[in-house]
């Protein structure tokens, strides 16, 4: 039996989920709309923060993660561990290849703004925690595979991010004869990020698949249970997106051309590096789910923990921290684009097997 095409899949969506990028767009602009209306709700909402990050958006965060981490079937995550060649992959993919490659685009389409350079970077060494498990639900991806690299790329993230921003910031620039920069990272700031927008919401939808598949079995469960959860994750999607925009807004719009310097590079990180990572699952024969689920993990980027990186080592008001905010800009509608084209892209995968 064939897979449903790209067009039943989005018939069978629900309104909130058919005009997703709607939404997303309109987010944005109230985001926008708030900022320069209401002046102050930056500072209110900086009043108090949880990793770095704004605690209404942190809840933002939260919200958006849990239903998602709800769904996964733990049960058969070890099948995904088993896949030696999708984790080698994914690694390769998201800590060798996708940071290289944003090092080279931040050099070649800004080579004279070295704050908004740096900025591209280290939004190219966060990797993706968060959105990306509702991009690979609405791609119909592998679930449980976007569950265990979403775990693998954290417990790296800790590790790798404060090596890899010393590498391509001060020791490779050095090598190529070019311009360096000094930034410390907080190796205990990433560790809580990732410890509070992966492990609570993880543990979280953990513990509510558990008790109720206990108490339901799994059938009822998910059809009872999760359509109930599942539109909170786009409500979470969508209030942290109004929220951010509203916090980093007069940023963007104080300084339209360099916003759209530093989205062209970003464009093209995030298409390329998805169509790239596609097309080595379709040449891995790792099938349509798991080939989506190893391209939005790896062209999605943890832009909450760029942003509070950047305000953290080089200040709120800096081209670091503006570059960081143009992230989530161009990647959120540029990755709901590329659902539709992953749903798309499913016949290839389906008539390869015909």
């Amino acid at each position: 039996m064939s897979p449903p095409s790209a067009d039943a899949v989005v018939q069978r969506l629900s309104l909130l989920d058919r005009f997703l990028p709607v939404w997303i767009l309109a987010a944005m602009g109230l985001g926008l709309l708030l900022g320069a209306v209401v002046p102050t709700v930056g500072t209110a909402l900086e009043t108090v923060k949880v990793a770095g990050v704004s605690v209404p958006i942190a809840v933002g965060l939260l919200v958006m993660m849990y239903p998602v981490l709800a769904k996964v079937r733990y049960g058969e995550t070890a099948a995904v561990m088993g896949d030696r060649r999708l984790i080698i992959t994914s690694l390769l993919l998201n800590w060798l290849l996708a940071p290289a490659f944003m090092f080279v685009l931040a050099w070649v389409f800004l080579p004279d703004l070295p704050e908004y350079r740096t900025g591209l970077i280290i939004v190219g060494l966060a990797r993706c925690i968060a959105m990306v498990l509702i991009w690979n639900d609405l791609a119909c991806g592998d679930r449980e595979a976007a569950a265990v690299l979403v775990a693998v790329n954290s417990v790296f993230q800790v590790v790798m991010f404060g090596v890899l921003g010393w590498f391509y910031l001060q020791l490779l620039p050095g090598w190529l004869g070019l311009p360096t920069t000094s930034a410390e990272f907080s190796v205990w700031a990433i560790t809580l990020s990732v410890l509070v927008f992966l492990g609570l919401p993880l543990a979280a939808g953990f513990l509510t698949r558990t008790v109720g598949e206990h108490r339901l079995g799994r059938e009822r469960y998910e059809e009872t249970v999760l359509p109930k959860l599942d539109p909170w994750a786009l409500y979470g999607l969508l209030f942290t997106i109004v929220l951010l925009f509203a916090l980093q807004g007069d940023q963007v719009l104080a300084a339209p051309w360099d916003v759209a310097r530093i989205a062209l590079p970003l464009l093209v990180y995030f298409v390329v590096t998805f169509a790239a990572s596609m097309a080595i699952g379709w040449l891995l024969r790792l099938g349509y789910e798991r080939s989506t689920t190893l391209s939005f993990t790896a062209a999605g980027n943890n832009f909450e923990l760029a942003i509070a990186v950047s305000i953290a080592t080089f200040g709120a008001a800096s081209g670091q921290a503006l570059a960081g905010v143009v992230g989530p800009l161009i990647e959120v509608p540029v990755l709901v684009a590329l659902v539709y084209a992953a749903l798309w892209a499913r016949r290839l995968f389906h008539s390869r097997k015909a």
